[in-house]
């Protein structure tokens, strides 16, 4: 029997990439010497620095993937910037703070595309995070993202803390959130196709469709985390994301969706509808210098 000498604590553990990594853990991809814990908003609030750390006591964990977060898509932001400022700042800083006071040896944070200036120069890569200030549609969840990056520097130079965080562009995949108001978009597309088909109508995308993102398929997010644990160690952050070239406007998704799901009707751009940032395309090169390898599952697959 292999002894356990790893206990990776994943917090938000049954969210999108929570649950993409469970599945890849549980396909075969955890090793022998690894126990993985998963936990939820329903096992502690971590917005309460007493109930974190009693997490922190009863599991006692040698890792931490951090992924718990409040999230919500471009509507939702702009209605309550306020809030996603301050709840993600408690997060984070309880999530860190019982991290380093129970002697965890390595935390990996989850970040987002977001966070990057909203005016720069493309592509966006890990060294132009703190530029200048991010699309105003979404300031207080990108700015409590970025806070992180901030106090893993802190921790690696104070305490000498093994603390880093990912960057992943915009990720889809089972378990997603399907909300149409509050969704992100393919989940949202992916739904409101559904309900065309269902009552015979034109799909209405909000917005140009113009806009263009490049989408990561979760399980593949999920592969990528594993190997940031295991065998990433710089403070900063990397970007996890297919190529520039694999970027796709949002009228390109809404198609390859409307086809997936054999929908036959018309597409219709409501254009009183926010675009949000119109593109943030992120470099890659960093992964690619230490993963030439990786295979990314197609857009359209």
């Amino acid at each position: 029997m292999t002894e356990v000498t790893k206990r990776i604590l994943v917090t938000g553990g049954t969210g999108l990439v929570g649950r993409a990594i469970q599945k890849v853990v549980a396909d075969g991809e955890g090793q022998p010497d690894e126990e993985w814990i998963f936990v939820s908003s329903r096992d502690a609030d971590l917005t309460s620095s007493s109930e974190t750390k009693a997490l922190f006591e009863r599991h006692k964990p040698t890792h931490v993937i951090h992924l718990a977060a409040m999230v919500g898509g471009l509507f939702k932001n702009i209605r309550s910037n306020l809030d996603f400022w301050r709840t993600n700042i408690h997060i984070n800083d309880n999530v860190l703070h019982s991290a380093h006071e129970s002697g965890v040896q390595k935390v990996v944070s989850c970040l987002s595309t977001c966070i990057f200036p909203d005016k720069t120069t493309y592509p966006i890569d890990e060294t132009m995070i703190h530029n200048g200030p991010p699309h105003s549609s979404n300031f207080g969840y990108s700015y409590a993202k970025r806070m992180i990056d901030v106090q893993n520097r802190g921790y690696s130079e104070q305490h000498g803390r093994r603390f880093t965080a990912v960057i992943p562009t915009n990720v889809f995949g089972p378990h997603d959130n399907f909300n149409i108001e509050d969704g992100h978009v393919l989940p949202g597309l992916i739904h409101k196709v559904y309900l065309a088909k269902q009552s015979s109508s034109a799909l209405t995308v909000w917005g140009t469709g113009k806009p263009r993102r490049q989408f990561i398929y979760s399980l593949d997010l999920a592969r990528l985390f594993l190997w940031v644990l295991r065998e990433y160690d710089e403070v900063e952050p990397i970007i996890l994301s297919v190529g520039e070239e694999d970027e796709v406007s949002i009228r390109e998704a809404a198609e390859a969706v409307a086809e997936a799901m054999e929908f036959r009707g018309e597409l219709v751009f409501d254009t009183t509808k926010s675009d949000g940032q119109f593109k943030k395309t992120a470099s890659n090169a960093k992964l690619r210098r230490y993963l030439p390898g990786f295979q990314f599952t197609p857009f359209r697959e």
